[in-house]
């Protein structure tokens, strides 16, 4: 099935509340999924994935501004607090329910720390909202174009150590025929890739190796042909590693929602 098959449309809260309609999710772009160039194509597969499910979803549109999370790691409350409590009036206008999002940082956020300024929603990352697809029979991967790849995961640290989250997108891969590695540290002992916690946006301490690097080089070891990452941070550090490290032309990094969307042809 192609996109043109699909025929997306992706809907803007503002437009659906106006019709009198009340979307079941807010799809949550996050500023990486709508600003940086290579996330961007994860939200578009992410996309399709929501119009193949036929899930009742819509976007804020102009009306998202950043989560806050950024500026509240790097110290700046009085911006996290002021960024929070807009987007809870306007999410709160809508009467927003379900949150759907592909940003850990965003996920945690919004799960966590919003509750404390009147911003009470159930938060679901995209690796748990695959995984629910997948469980409710919603969501079957017959392609085997994988078949032949082994698949390392790469645990963001604001969905694992920071929220519990490790099976969700262990399951989603699981149903992707491929063969699976898993990193020397995994899980709870899993290295982070040197971006949270708003080092994303700041110079590299001293020592005598980036972190990235460091994790690049535990995903080579496994012999990998894709490091599959489901965060934006984490995406740009395992992309960056893969070229620091020469291994552009044998190994892949994608976003889970991406090898979900090849593996469905769409």
């Amino acid at each position: 099935m192609s996109e043109n098959k699909l025929k997306i449309t992706v809907p803007v809260m503002a437009d659906e509340f106006a019709k009198g309609h009340k979307p079941e999710y807010l799809f949550w772009v996050g500023s990486a999924g709508a600003f940086d160039d290579r996330y961007k194509k994860v939200t578009r597969e992410f996309v399709k994935i929501l119009t193949y499910l036929k899930i009742d979803y819509a976007v804020l549109g102009t009306e998202e501004t950043d989560s806050g999370d950024v500026a509240r790691r790097a110290g700046n409350e009085m911006l996290f607090q002021m960024q929070a409590m807009m987007n809870i009036e306007v999410m709160n206008g809508y009467e927003v329910k379900k949150i759907v999002t592909c940003d850990p940082h965003d996920f945690n956020t919004l799960k966590n720390e919003y509750p404390d300024f009147g911003g009470n929603y159930e938060v679901i990352h995209h690796t748990q909202f695959l995984q629910k697809m997948i469980a409710e029979g919603k969501l079957t991967i017959k392609s085997d174009i994988f078949k032949d790849k082994k698949i390392t995961f790469h645990d963001p640290c604001y969905l694992g150590r920071g929220n519990g989250e490790y099976e969700a997108p262990r399951a989603v891969l699981k149903a992707i025929p491929s063969l699976k590695v898993e990193m020397e540290r995994h899980k709870s002992r899993a290295l982070c890739c040197g971006a949270g916690g708003g080092q994303m946006f700041k110079e590299a301490e001293k020592g005598d190796k980036e972190i990235f690097i460091e994790r690049t080089e535990e995903a080579i070891a496994t012999g990998a042909d894709i490091i599959c990452t489901a965060c934006p941070f984490c995406m740009t550090m395992m992309t960056d590693g893969i070229k620091y490290k020469n291994q552009e032309e044998r190994m892949k990094n994608y976003d889970i929602a991406e090898l979900v969307s090849m593996s469905l042809g769409l």
